[in-house]
């Protein structure tokens, strides 16, 4: 553990979902870098539940039926403020994102002074090779772009769900989109509060690039469309951005 003062002082938040044949080796693995780690479970129709059984260490928020990944993290967040962490980690559970880098987050969040540290799997020079999905590579690079040029970020994959946030930022961030645009409503309203932001490359794993997203999300051009509503909504909500952003990016070197 590269700082146990700050791990004792973050929260782990990790949204699941039907994740029976991973979330067993997820937990052992992040028990080794973060003391505390919560579970959001969104309504699982699997056997998650039986696997995730609360003990010391381990909390568990579960949701009677599935409420979309934002809910999740709007619900970690509102858990971290309420316990009185200084940093909240998200990662999934589909061992897409690997526990052995939660070091990394927590040295930058110990080093660094700002308030967003965000995973990138397509950092500057990185060969994105065929195993990502043709879409979700196409439409996270259009968003990413939309994002950069709207809100003067110069950020490399809005999507990526491994993040670590400094909870005070939060109460500037009011999460009400549900579902997978989340990171849009997000990416918008920390620009808007000036929240520093810092990326931090992480490995590109796609173990099943047939997973679905659900219903009419599983369409990319529905995905799309879904995605620039809610960009042009959070848009059209807040103020106009002052025309020099505080908003910072820094690539991890």
């Amino acid at each position: 553990m590269s700082d146990p003062g700050l791990s004792s002082n973050c929260l782990l938040a990790i949204p699941i979902y039907n994740e029976e044949r991973h979330v067993g080796r997820v937990l052992v693995e992040a028990a080794r870098y973060c003391r505390h780690i919560l579970v959001i479970d969104d309504g699982s129709t699997d056997g998650t539940a039986e696997l995730i059984e609360p003990r010391r260490g381990l909390h568990v928020l579960s949701h009677r039926e599935n409420r979309g990944y934002g809910k999740s993290l709007a619900d970690a967040f509102a858990y971290a403020r309420q316990q009185g962490f200084g940093w909240v980690i998200t990662m999934d559970c589909d061992e897409q994102h690997q526990p052995g880098r939660i070091p990394d987050f927590l040295a930058s969040a110990a080093r660094d002074h700002v308030d967003v540290i965000s995973g990138t799997r397509y950092p500057p020079g990185r060969f994105v090779h065929g195993s990502v999905p043709r879409d979700r590579r196409a439409i996270n690079q259009l968003v990413t772009e939309l994002l950069n040029r709207r809100l003067g970020l110069a950020i490399t994959d809005a999507f990526c769900g491994f993040k670590a946030y400094r909870v005070a930022a939060l109460d500037s961030i009011r999460i009400t989109v549900p579902g997978y645009a989340m990171p849009i409503q997000f990416w918008v309203q920390a620009a808007r509060a000036g929240l520093r932001i810092r990326e931090l490359p992480v490995d590109l794993i796609y173990n099943d690039p047939h997973r679905h997203f659900g219903g009419a999300l599983d369409d990319p051009a529905a995905r799309l469309s879904h995605y620039l509503e809610v960009l042009e909504a959070e848009w059209r909500a807040g103020y106009p951005l002052p025309a020099s952003s505080d908003a910072q990016c820094r690539s991890c070197r």
